[in-house]
């Protein structure tokens, strides 16, 4: 019986090894063809948008942007589009604004989850569990179920049109606060013990066992935090309401409507600006950011 169950395996593997050669080839043109599908799903969009935006709207006549497929081959390239923006918005003004908030919240965000998700993870009190669920339960709330109580906040603080006005209220997150806990579960409690023993206070086991070894959680947590705050503009334009020489550029970019007559070659160009400086930082810190979102599956 034992002999059986154990050359079990080899049957199977023998089995395999009997199929047919089409049938691999078969199952791999699918798996490439099912992979480049959901590849052009997904980089569909950006192309046609990059060929609204580099489209010279000045040769021909009656150019559509939903005259489709034409509108992804223009016929005449030119850069004046993305010109046009930058100095007709001054859009150089509201780019700074966008780097100025995205770096507070990016900053202030792994600050506090860092530092709130250490003792969910590695301290024993009572409540703790209790405190990480209330915490979690938060993620099926919506975002602006919030924005009256912060904006009455705001106001009695005397911070409503600043940047410290638009930050604040966005860096206590349920979502990163349950990655960095995630992360400090997955390392060896022995470590810290061994600290401790060499007399190292909660402080520097937090700086310089915790931290160093979860910068894959950080690094995707920043990722997930930037792309959300360099997009986001519901939250800025009502919290800049009274101060619009500090709105971001994902708030001024839809100024183009109206400056420029709802010339959509000029919408499409400042939408490729707002896209850039994202891929460019996710594209650097890919390698990170996988490490990071793997860990936190796992955990």
């Amino acid at each position: 019986m034992r002999q059986e169950v154990a050359g079990l395996p080899r049957e199977r593997k023998a089995a395999r090894l009997r199929r047919p050669p089409w049938r691999k080839v078969l199952a791999g043109v699918l798996n490439y063809a099912l992979l480049i599908a959901i590849l052009g799903f997904a980089v569909f969009p950006f192309l046609w948008t990059l060929a609204i935006a580099i489209t010279d709207k000045t040769v021909g006549s009656g150019i559509s942007i939903y005259a489709f497929p034409q509108s992804l081959f223009p016929k005449a390239v030119t850069l004046n589009n993305f010109l046009e923006v930058i100095e007709k918005l001054n859009l150089g003004k509201y780019f700074l604004n966008s780097l100025v908030i995205t770096a507070l919240t990016v900053a202030g965000t792994l600050l506090v989850s860092a530092l709130a998700a250490y003792p969910l993870a590695r301290m024993s009190f009572p409540g703790r569990n209790l405190i990480f669920g209330a915490i979690v339960s938060t993620l099926v709330l919506p975002t602006e179920i919030a924005f009256i109580v912060n904006v009455l906040t705001l106001r009695d603080l005397g911070l409503l049109g600043t940047y410290l006005g638009v930050v604040l209220p966005t860096l206590a997150t349920a979502f990163g606060i349950f990655l960095m806990r995630q992360a400090y579960l997955a390392i060896p409690g022995t470590l810290m013990e061994a600290a401790r023993i060499d007399g190292a206070s909660e402080v520097q086991i937090l700086w310089r066992i915790m931290l160093p070894l979860s910068l894959p959680s950080l690094t995707a947590l920043g990722i997930f935090t930037l792309v959300g705050t360099w997009n986001a503009y519901f939250w800025p334009s009502v919290a800049l309401l009274t101060n619009e020489e500090l709105l971001p550029m994902s708030v001024a970019i839809l100024k183009l409507k109206g400056q420029f007559n709802y010339d959509s070659f000029n919408v499409a160009a400042g939408a490729v600006i707002m896209m850039v400086p994202v891929l460019v930082v996710f594209l650097l810190a890919q390698r990170f950011f996988m490490r990071g979102t793997e860990g936190a599956v796992k955990g």
